[in-house]
């Protein structure tokens, strides 16, 4: 507990990228870059979704939701980022950088079961093709997905209220360029006991429990594939799951760099580049992995831009 003496912190300094004032302004231009390219290219894959017919299986539909999931987490964080790096000096305040947490929070683990999902869609369609329409019915899909929703937003206000709970009374310095849970308990004066046991059992449902479901189906979709007769079954099978096995290898690896290690061992600076991956160039590069590597999404995107035909 902070003694009576001590002044609460009600604002937070994001360090940002402060220790870098000569690349401040390519910093800024690359940032803006980037979340304008996942804004439009996330809202591009919901409006080609929503409006195409050809495209309402669950597999887009899922896809759908993960879009959305993009455009919610660079939302949660580049928008500040970019202030910060406009201005002198970049600060939050307590109830601001809270909102930032919930909602970062919500959406990084949304993503992470909707790759689980997504995963074991891809299994039931390769797997069991006869019985994919049956058993992956849109009555099954939207719980799933709302499923998704509904408990990451109770992980991340559990997260959230408990971090509101602890006492900060200096210094007020995040050394990040947005709000996360290991510098902020760095920054604490009183216990973390209760935070870092509930960060450890999301780190092993979110993290562990789900990678190794999404392993497992990918470990039988490419026995299955394997097993296939034609080469054209295999060719156009692995195209589908390939996409989604490089974004699952690029969002886990900044995740795990992020949380799947102990407090003793936090590195600002290796954390501002998984945080850059996952709140950034993930939710940028999803789209275009998604449009460049599935015919499917490529001509209902030249239905949708006819200038574009000529590329599809």
């Amino acid at each position: 507990m902070a003694s009576p003496n001590q002044t609460m912190v009600t604002d937070f300094v994001l360090e940002g990228f402060s220790e870098h004032p000569q690349l401040r302004l390519l910093l800024l231009i690359s940032f803006l870059s980037l979340y304008t390219v996942a804004l439009t290219g996330n809202a591009v894959i919901i409006a080609l979704i929503s409006f195409t017919n050809g495209l309402h299986s669950p597999m887009y539909f899922f896809l759908c939701n993960l879009a959305s999931m993009d455009i919610i987490c660079t939302s949660s964080v580049l928008p500040k980022v970019l202030v910060g790096l406009a201005s002198a000096e970049n600060t939050i305040s307590f109830q601001g950088c809270m909102a930032q947490l919930f909602f970062l929070l919500w959406s990084l683990s949304s993503e992470l079961l909707l790759l689980t999902v997504m995963a074991y869609d891809r299994y039931m369609a390769i797997c069991f093709p006869l019985h994919y329409s049956s058993r992956m019915s849109p009555c099954l899909c939207g719980a799933l997905a709302m499923g998704v929703w509904g408990t990451c937003a109770l992980n991340a206000s559990v997260h959230t209220g408990l971090m509101t709970r602890l006492s900060f009374c200096g210094p007020r310095v995040i050394t990040h360029f947005f709000c996360e849970i290991p510098p902020l308990l760095l920054l604490s004066c009183s216990s973390t006991h209760m935070n870092s046991i509930m960060t450890l059992l999301a780190d092993a449902f979110y993290g562990c429990l789900n990678f190794l479901l999404t392993l497992l189906s990918y470990g039988c979709i490419m026995s299955s594939i394997l097993r296939m007769r034609s080469a054209e079954g295999r060719r156009k099978a692995f195209s589908t799951c390939s996409s989604h096995l490089l974004v699952v290898f690029v969002f886990y690896s900044s995740v795990f760099c992020a949380y799947i290690s102990p407090a003793s061992s936090y590195s600002p600076d290796r954390n501002k580049v998984s945080g850059l991956l996952y709140s950034a160039l993930s939710p940028t590069l999803n789209p275009l992995i998604y449009t460049l590597r599935n015919q499917e999404v490529r001509r209902a995107l030249g239905r949708l831009l006819p200038f574009s035909r000529c590329q599809v």
